[in-house]
């Protein structure tokens, strides 16, 4: 597929390198086609394979199907190759006494595939890569960066616009070529439904040529993208769980599948094509899973209802899927727990919105929460309105969810779970953040009043040193007076000052981190005013105090 792309974007230049035109040389950028060409050719080939693996499709279930089921001839089959191409992106018929809307979702996989591969040789053959803003240097102005990611956004938008407004005309043509007299495309919805493909498929693969998924993202704001990962991470659990309820139940039912598979007796081409079907028509069971998590449940029919409150039916169309459903009656009480998956989704897109985007305030997480659960309901409305639609007239009118039941359903159960668990996780995030910015300082304050006790202590050492060889250290009795030493008398008549229990003094606790050394005392001379008798036998000493005379 990329050597076809290469080949279409290097024949026509080389054809207009040998065609001498005005303004134009053989140079490779000189004959670059604009953006609007290059959208052209690609939603050109787009619709052309399309086409084509329909029409090769239909062309088998032709052969196989009975005489006169597709019409006659190759344009009947090309007919139906075309309404088929309609029908994957979402287009209804108009039918005698009422219209066709239940359309496999399954089968836009084709079409949406095809616009995004032809996007991207869209992109490269018209230099989009040399039109995008270079990166930015990291220390690069905040407005700077808004500007380049505005200008990416606009580019994005022009790539997008190109591919979708031709193939929006091509499709209108097509619509024209396949009507007959039993099937009438809507127009309208024709034209909307491939211009709106188009646009989200080429706008998705022109900002994938910038870098990799992650960038992509990076170019919405980051409140925006917060509720973007958290719509998107609830809408994926609830789609898990309802695939997970549609499997379990064909499996627990699959003997009347099977059953209604055999009364139909398609043939081994014909059981090919059916299984087909049905495996496109797979998504739109899984968004009815959805829809029965949800609450409001889903109707086969007017008068119809499968909800986990209970389930009302009637005669159903003989599609061998639909052998699925539950039996009429009241469901088991365990059923009802499927109800809390919407409130699962919602915490979990509540923490991933607080986690992409914190909310300086307390009130301002909850608020974004229940946007998250708003958008995701919106989406879900979305999805189970293409997922229904009528089959005919009479009783298959109503076949589907209800989209705007969905929708509140949704709403206010993801929204409230979100908002709960957005407020309690960036309160988590506040917190913790206070109780270490307290650490923090506590840690700097102690730093740096370490060095101040340590001098205080080495002061201390020094004065009292000092004081020692001087002479005028004063007796511990003395020291602890607060008077005069003569005033001793009047001082014991004085109040004793009370001391706190709970007061603390920093130089003795930093004295007792850091005792002083103990020094070693020099050795003392001996007295010579001590007569030493101790060699005479009975004898005894005799101190002589040089200063008797003075008592007398």
């Amino acid at each position: 597929m990329t050597a076809l792309f290469d080949q279409l974007r290097t024949a026509p230049r080389n054809v207009l390198s040998r065609i001498p035109l005005p303004g134009l040389t053989g140079d490779d950028d000189d004959v670059r086609r604009p953006l609007p060409v290059s959208g052209m050719l690609a939603a050109a080939w787009t619709l052309g394979v399309g086409l084509a693996v329909l029409t090769t499709l239909t062309l088998v279930g032709w052969m196989a199907a009975p005489r006169g089921a597709l019409g006659a001839g190759p344009p009947a089959v090309f007919r139906t190759a075309a309404q088929l191409w309609l029908a994957a992106h979402h287009a209804g018929f108009a039918i005698p006494g009422g219209s066709v809307g239940l359309l496999p979702l399954g089968l836009t996989v084709l079409p949406a595939f095809l616009l995004y591969r032809a996007a991207i040789w869209m992109a490269r053959d018209a230099d989009l890569r040399l039109r995008l803003p270079a990166r930015l240097p990291k220390n690069t102005p905040k407005e700077v960066a808004n500007a380049r990611r505005r200008a990416q956004l606009v580019l994005i938008a022009q790539a997008g616009i190109s591919l979708a407004a031709p193939y929006a005309l091509l499709a209108g043509g097509i619509a024209l070529v396949a009507q007959n007299e039993i099937t009438q495309p809507f127009l309208g919805d024709v034209l909307v439904s491939h211009l709106v493909l188009a646009f989200i498929a080429g706008s998705l693969a022109v900002a994938r040529t910038i870098g990799p998924w992650r960038s992509m993202m990076r170019l919405l704001p980051e409140r925006f993208r917060s509720v973007v990962v958290g719509t998107s991470a609830a809408l994926a659990i609830m789609l898990v769980a309802g695939a997970l309820i549609v499997l379990g139940a064909i499996a627990v039912n699959f003997g009347q599948v099977r059953e209604l598979s055999g009364v139909l007796s398609p043939g081994f081409v014909g059981g090919l094509l059916l299984l087909l079907v049905q495996g496109l028509y797979l998504l739109n069971a899984v968004i009815w899973g959805v829809a029965f998590i949800a609450g409001p449940g889903f109707a086969v029919g007017t008068g119809t209802l499968v909800a986990p409150t209970g389930v009302q039916l009637s005669t159903v169309p003989s599609l061998p899927i639909l052998g699925a459903l539950p039996e009429a009656g009241p469901t088991p009480v365990w059923v009802m727990a499927v109800i809390a998956v919407p409130f699962v989704a919602g915490a979990v897109a509540g923490v991933l919105v607080v986690r992409v985007a914190p909310s300086p305030s307390y009130e301002g997480a909850p608020l974004w929460g229940f946007v998250c659960g708003a958008m995701t309901g919106v989406t879900a409305g979305l999805l189970a309105a293409l997922s229904g639609g009528s089959l005919g007239g009479a009783r298959l009118t109503a076949v589907g969810p209800s989209g705007w039941e969905v929708m509140l359903s949704v709403t206010l159960e993801v929204g409230v779970a979100a908002g709960i668990s957005a407020g309690l996780a960036n309160w988590w995030l506040i917190f913790r953040g206070q109780n270490t910015a307290v650490t923090k300082a506590a840690a700097k304050v102690g730093t740096a009043t370490a060095p101040v006790r340590k001098a205080g202590v080495k002061l201390a050492r020094a004065a009292g040193s000092m004081a020692s060889r001087v002479g005028f250290a004063e007796p511990e009795e003395l020291s602890k007076l607060p008077g005069h030493w003569l005033d001793a008398t009047e001082c014991e008549t004085q109040p004793i000052p009370v001391i706190r229990d709970d007061w603390e003094d920093e130089h003795a606790s930093a004295v007792a981190e850091n005792p002083p050394k103990p020094r070693p005392e020099p050795p003392r001379p001996p007295r010579r005013d001590i007569v030493d008798e101790t060699d005479d036998k009975g004898g005894h000493v005799i101190y002589l105090d040089p200063y008797a005379w003075d008592r007398d």
